[in-house]
């Protein structure tokens, strides 16, 4: 079989466990793609629709990027919302371009198979027998699970450590040591030992410190270049993050937790509202009840499912007096704008924590 060159789009730290998961089952060179930078924005924005949505122009971008580097095979995850059609479009938008390689989508529908699943691996390796298929996508899954268990430790804390950037550089070096685990137990105690570094890690956290919640649309919220690093402005200030979406809760909590966020929220909500609008309404109402001091809400311009939940979220925060934020990213967002509406809210939420 003729080698070829993989790669795939960005989502935060994600590129870890795929590019393991790949090199694992394929006899292919495996390359991410380049780390997102404002080329890959004004690329994506170029040859995109003009009304589709930020994700997808990050995403065009990313694949650009990557055929110029010489990539023969595109993977796409696919599923979800509009996200589903994005594969053929994308497809079709880069062979009109010139571009030659093969495109293959993980989920073609909203919902997808293990075994449809393996049936894209045997393409990319037809040698890959289904026990091999299994033990290292699960793996790479149990992987995802550590990593996003750390992620919530550190945005309760990196914002309060004492010398600048310990947790990044650890977190960093946690990752590179994942990606050579030999298998489960190996990959566990990687994880036990970084753990253990990361609690000895020095923060001056006060008891009472403010906490804000992030929710909004997926892409956005788990790919920190297209929220323009809002996690890392709130940790500037000093602010515990609470953020509830990352890959293990869209792999097999959200299937679970739908319908109890909707028997929760009898007074908000009877029906879903696509992709996670429902979820995002029954965190504005958990935030609340959990006495977090603000919400910050972010989608791309344009995302339909978050635009009908903006008018119920802010009913649950007006019930609540919840101070809340709304962001709508698109390429031509200013950080000087974002910076400056952080900064007022932050103010705000000062003022009304010191009188309360």
């Amino acid at each position: 079989m003729e080698k070829q060159v993989i790669s795939f789009p960005h989502l935060g730290d994600y590129y870890v466990p795929i590019r393991f998961l790949l090199k694992k089952l394929t006899p292919h060179t495996v390359v991410e793609a380049p780390p997102i930078t404002k080329k890959t924005i004004e690329l994506g924005t170029k040859f995109s629709p003009e009304f589709v949505c930020i994700p997808f122009k990050y995403n065009l971008g990313n694949f650009i990027e990557s055929l110029d580097n010489g990539a023969t095979i595109i993977l796409q995850a696919g599923g979800g919302c509009r996200y589903g059609y994005y594969a053929e479009v994308q497809e079709r938008i880069l062979k009109d371009l010139g571009y030659h390689f093969e495109f293959l989508s993980l989920i073609d529908k909203d919902h997808f198979t293990i075994k449809e699943v393996y049936r894209t691996f045997k393409r990319l390796n037809p040698k890959v027998s289904f026990f091999k298929f299994a033990y290292y996508s699960l793996l790479a899954i149990f992987m995802i699970r550590l990593m996003d268990w750390q992620d919530e430790r550190i945005r309760k804390n990196i914002g309060f450590e004492v010398e600048a950037g310990s947790f990044e550089k650890l977190k960093k070096e946690m990752l590179e040591e994942f990606e050579k685990c030999k298998g489960f137990i190996s990959l566990f105690r990687i994880y036990k030992k970084y753990k253990k570094k990361f609690l000895n890690l020095k923060i001056e956290k006060p008891e009472n410190c403010m906490r804000v919640g992030i929710i909004g649309e997926l892409y956005t919220s788990m790919e920190p270049y297209s929220s323009y690093f809002i996690e890392k402005e709130l940790a500037k200030m000093k602010i515990e993050v609470k953020r509830f979406t990352n890959v293990s809760y869209l792999l097999y909590e959200k299937k679970y937790e739908t319908k109890k966020m909707l028997r929760k929220i009898p007074e908000y909500c009877k029906y879903k509202l696509g992709a996670d609008g429902m979820d995002n309404v029954y965190r504005a109402k958990y935030l609340c009840e959990e006495g977090y001091d603000g919400i910050i809400h972010i989608k791309p311009f344009g995302c339909t499912p978050e635009i009908g939940a903006i008018p119920i979220i802010r009913k649950v925060c007006n019930d609540y007096k919840m101070p809340v934020l709304f962001f709508s990213f698109d390429s031509e967002t200013s950080d000087t704008g974002i910076k400056t509406r952080l900064e007022a809210f932050y103010d705000m939420l000062q003022e009304r924590k010191n009188r309360l």
